[in-house]
């Protein structure tokens, strides 16, 4: 199994600058660490900015219920509309943590097979951080949410080079 994202492969372009790598890598046979969804908690609220070719993006995630979060995130195109959607997870698995994911079409048709999912395991948490396998969550300004989040998914381009998407989300009022 390969910890880059190949469903997200047509996507070329990086969506924000990037200074420094943002996602970290499981090496083969890593152990998730301990974590709990309250570790996480922090995420909670609604985050707009620039996503993909500098269109419109953004992402909402609940409180946690029992050990579990749920999200959202939207794409939208540059000239209006919606490019595709992601329904997510962050759940308690295995005493660790982890996101699994499932993107869909504007006309709401999965990418993915009915049962499949896209899942990333826990590599690291630090204060206002999460990293997940090709997958980081982070406060923009390493302390609070109040500067915003910053996400970075790894993926593979169709001719296997490896990409970094970053979107910088600001707090929505």
């Amino acid at each position: 199994m390969r910890p880059i994202v190949p469903v997200l492969a047509m996507f070329a372009a990086v969506a924000g600058p990037a200074a420094a790598q943002e996602t970290r890598v499981a090496a083969e046979g890593h152990v998730p660490p301990p974590a709990q969804i309250e570790e996480v908690a922090w995420l909670a609220g609604s985050w707009s900015g620039t996503g993909i070719d500098g269109a419109p993006a953004h992402e909402t995630w609940l409180p946690p219920t029992g050990d579990t979060m749920v999200g959202l995130f939207a794409q939208e195109q540059a000239e209006g509309g919606l490019t595709f959607t992601e329904h997510m997870y962050i759940s308690e698995v295995d005493g660790s943590l982890a996101v699994r994911l499932k993107h869909f079409n504007p006309d709401l048709t999965g990418w993915e097979e009915k049962d499949d999912m896209v899942t990333f395991r826990l590599v690291a948490l630090e204060p206002c951080a999460a990293y997940f396998s090709a997958l980081t969550y982070r406060c923009a300004n390493g302390q609070n949410t109040d500067d915003g989040i910053v996400v970075a998914v790894r993926m593979q381009s169709d001719d296997d080079e490896i990409h970094e998407l970053v979107f910088t989300f600001s707090p929505v009022d």
